[in-house]
């Protein structure tokens, strides 16, 4: 069945890689991207390029999940062309590098409120809808370093998806008597395919960071090696895209709750596999097991 999909930060990584796949798949597929007449034009560009070129429905529309009215605005617009948004792919993500006590708190609020304010405000703007339907799904990207292996120098990052989990979690069981069914995409460290690093955020309190150089110098370059070590050759970025095809493709209350591709293994799986069965037990001990998978009959 094809859907309307909403794709936030989806100018390159793994969100570039998602619309397409989705619209190769057959589903309404809109990017959003920011700037689009700015520095992302390059981008939309490329958008309208692949969707000329494979005959499919792809569409972007200027999205700066910084604003509410952007937001709002770009909901409003997708809603007007196509009749309403079936799912949401939230995506965007900004990546940082450098010791952590180097960053000005303004920096780590901008940091939590890219990775995880804006999700509220996509939800505050396509929610309504999807409950008066009683159906739609929400895809959350996170990171295994939620529940796996967390390098240094990333840490306002780290804590950033950690929280979208669990505000993920939390959705996933308000929404499921509305019928509207919630999936979290864990992609691992993927060192090739995806440009997170080259536009990472960096201290701007360049004097605390140059205060790590005497005993943690190179260290970024020593991580990215292991990393990339530790994954192998063959490890492809676009099984993340292929996962949530499979995702929205599935029949409601019968998608994974949790998927993980992680070419590093660097643990999360194991853990979260822990972590997502004592929430299962727990909703048990509690008498609420209904909220675990949503209402197919909403």
């Amino acid at each position: 069945m094809s859907c309307t999909i909403l794709v936030t930060g989806a100018s390159s990584g793994f969100g570039a890689l998602t619309v397409r796949a989705l619209a190769d798949a057959g589903h309404t597929v809109y990017a959003g991207i920011r700037q689009t007449t700015g520095r992302n034009a390059p981008a939309v560009e490329d958008v309208q390029a692949y969707a000329e070129e494979h005959s499919v429905h792809l569409r972007h529309v200027e999205l700066d999940l910084s604003s509410q009215s952007s937001v709002d605005g770009a909901v409003a617009t997708i809603s007007a062309e196509t009749g309403g948004i079936d799912g949401v792919v939230h995506n965007a993500g900004h990546m940082v590098l450098g010791p952590t006590e180097a960053f000005s708190p303004e920096q780590v609020a901008e940091v939590y409120d890219t990775n995880v304010v804006s999700t509220q405000r996509v939800n505050r703007a396509v929610l309504p809808q999807m409950r008066q339907r009683r159906d739609g799904l929400l895809v959350w990207v996170g990171s295994s370093s939620t529940y796996g292996g967390t390098p240094p120098y990333l840490a306002p990052y780290f804590g950033a998806k950690a929280a979208m989990d669990h505000l993920a979690k939390s959705y996933a069981v308000e929404l499921s008597r509305f019928g509207i069914d919630t999936a979290i995409v864990v992609p691992g460290s993927f060192t090739s395919g995806t440009n997170h690093f080259a536009h990472a955020m960096h201290p701007q309190d360049t004097d605390t960071a140059q205060a790590y150089e005497p005993l943690y110098a190179g260290l970024m370059d020593d991580v990215g090696e292991r990393l990339a070590a530790l994954a192998p050759p063959d490890a492809d970025v676009r099984e993340v895209a292929r996962a949530i095809v499979s995702i929205v493709g599935a029949p409601k209350g019968h998608r994974p709750f949790r998927t993980t591709i992680d070419p590093a293994d660097d643990g999360s799986q194991k853990v979260s596999d822990v972590a997502d069965q004592i929430r299962a037990d727990f909703y048990g001990r509690i008498g609420l097991t209904d909220l675990l998978t949503p209402r197919t009959d909403a």
